[in-house]
């Protein structure tokens, strides 16, 4: 099976990473940022991924993501796939998602690396 790595971020860092596949989570999926309880956790913390995972269509996404790198990965030059997604400020949806990919692609027998580019750095402020 082929390599895929995921990098979330967070647009408000820095421009996206270089990939073959970008997902852009900022508008249609809830953003745990406008909770104040939230607000300062990351996605490693379970009441962040709890909020981002109960959000409608996050878990279609996920499938329609997992069917893509499949499809890449099954190209005639296939070597590594990346996948970049990201959200507002790379702590709570874009770290989520990633690491909710990187299971069902495990599953399916990929090798996967995660990178959360952003996850550690300040809360944006808007």
């Amino acid at each position: 099976m082929a390599v895929v790595e995921i990098v979330s971020f967070g647009y408000l860092h820095d421009a996206p990473p270089t990939a073959h596949l970008t997902i852009d989570l900022r508008h249609h999926f809830r953003d745990p940022h406008v909770a104040p309880e939230l607000r300062y956790m990351t996605a490693d913390d379970a009441p962040v991924r709890a909020a981002v995972l109960n959000t409608p269509g996050i878990t279609a996404l996920v499938d329609a993501t997992a069917t893509a790198v499949a499809a890449f990965a099954c190209g005639p030059s296939a070597g590594t796939v990346t996948v970049a997604d990201g959200c507002a400020g790379g702590r709570h949806r874009a770290p989520t998602f990633a690491r909710v990919l990187a299971e069902r692609l495990s599953a399916a027998g990929h090798l996967v690396q995660v990178h959360h580019r952003d996850i550690d750095k300040d809360v944006v402020q808007r």
